[in-house]
């Protein structure tokens, strides 16, 4: 099944905070339950901006980056049956084995079947299969998108529909799904209800777009760069506020605004004083803020407890909540027939040798996802 060791290129992070390296590696054969996917597309994502900064405390450097990205199975190791070479997948940063404690619980996603390895840059049986210059490199996230070819765990692969176009379903690997299913999922916004948006990126906007999937009648969007605004309001926000434009905290004007604060707030930042915000502005007696946002290692949210005996409810989602092997298909289904947008948070598409650029144009706020094309 399958063949030897394959060249090609990937971009490299040598080491934290330095630019990426495109460079040819070794990419070894899949082992046992592994499957090597040819990536065709693959997106940026903050979490590897995060990682690649030095903020990350599982960071392992030499890396290979990236987690949004979609492909075809170029070969598979032994025991391999959801998957065949030639099939169209989206690799998954939160597996689905299907038969951990996790898997069996209805009531998260976050199978735990290969965690600890994943979490130290290794496939299941402890090694890498990335080689550059007789260095060995480690994965990512168990997906390593930014290389040519990336060997994964057959737990960590969704197949999907062949005629969908991997230039933009790549972004179904994470932050379209995990914005979207902040809303449907977690929060399970109800009709009619105030939604407040905090953070107007790629999750922030997929989260809008699942407010207004699930019929909030007012979805609030807030974040400090105004650019942002006409595209929220595109994706259903039906107003955008700036903090910087009040004197007051923002939780007290959203309160005013909405008559005793929202129904559902989302923290799509990963900013702890504006995940306090997020909550304080919900609703007493009801409201429910979602934590989608990743702080920086060692951070503490606050609050006084007075807000949570008060009614409120704190909560958090990887992934959208989405099992992964189970949704990712039907969310590129659902993309399709036009149930949910995609294309447009693409804003920019570059040649893979060009992925500084697209690291440089999220750092300056000028792009939603920047998709590279292998």
């Amino acid at each position: 099944m399958a063949s030897g060791v394959i060249k090609c290129k990937a971009a490299v992070a040598w080491e934290t905070g330095k630019p990426l390296s495109i460079e040819e590696v070794e990419v070894a054969p899949p082992k046992a339950h592994e499957v090597r996917i040819k990536v065709v597309a693959t997106a940026l994502c903050h979490t590897d901006a995060y990682t690649l900064s030095g903020a990350d405390p599982e960071g392992r450097f030499p890396v290979i980056l990236g987690h949004e990205g979609a492909g075809i199975v170029e070969s598979v190791g032994e025991g391999v049956t959801k998957v065949k070479p030639g099939d169209t997948v989206i690799p998954l940063y939160i597996p689905q084995c299907g038969e951990c404690k996790f898997c069996k619980n209805p009531k998260t996603n976050l199978c735990q079947k290969i965690r600890v390895t994943q979490g130290k840059g290794l496939m299941p049986d402890g090694t890498s299969r990335f080689t550059c210059k007789g260095k060995q490199i480690y994965h990512f996230m168990g997906t390593s998108t930014f290389s040519e070819y990336t060997v994964v765990a057959d737990i960590s692969v969704a197949k999907i529909d062949p005629a969908a176009p991997l230039d933009k379903v790549c972004l179904l690997g994470c932050g379209v799904s995990t914005g979207y299913g902040a809303a449907v999922n977690t929060a399970k916004v109800e009709p009619g209800s105030t939604c407040a948006v905090f953070g107007l990126g790629g999750v922030g906007l997929a989260a809008i777009m699942g407010c207004k999937a699930s019929g909030a009648s007012r979805i609030i969007g807030i974040d400090i760069n105004k650019n942002t605004f006409a595209r929220a309001k595109e994706f259903g926000a039906t107003e955008c506020i700036s903090p910087q434009d009040f004197e007051k905290p923002v939780q007290e004007v959203l309160i005013e605004m909405t008559d005793g604060g929202v129904d559902y707030s989302f923290e799509c930042v990963g900013n702890v004083g504006v995940m306090r915000a997020a909550l304080e502005a919900c609703h007493k007696g009801w409201g429910v803020s979602v934590i989608v946002g990743v702080a920086a290692a060692g951070q503490e949210i606050s609050t006084r407890p007075f807000q949570l005996v008060t009614g409120r409810t704190w909560k958090g989602t990887a992934f959208g909540g989405w099992k992964s092997v189970d949704n990712v298909p039907k969310l590129v289904t659902d993309y399709m027939s036009k149930k949910i947008k995609v294309d447009e948070f693409v804003t920019h598409t570059l040649p893979f040798d060009k992925i500084n650029e697209a690291f440089d144009l999220m750092h300056q706020g000028k792009s939603i996802r920047t998709v590279l094309k292998l």
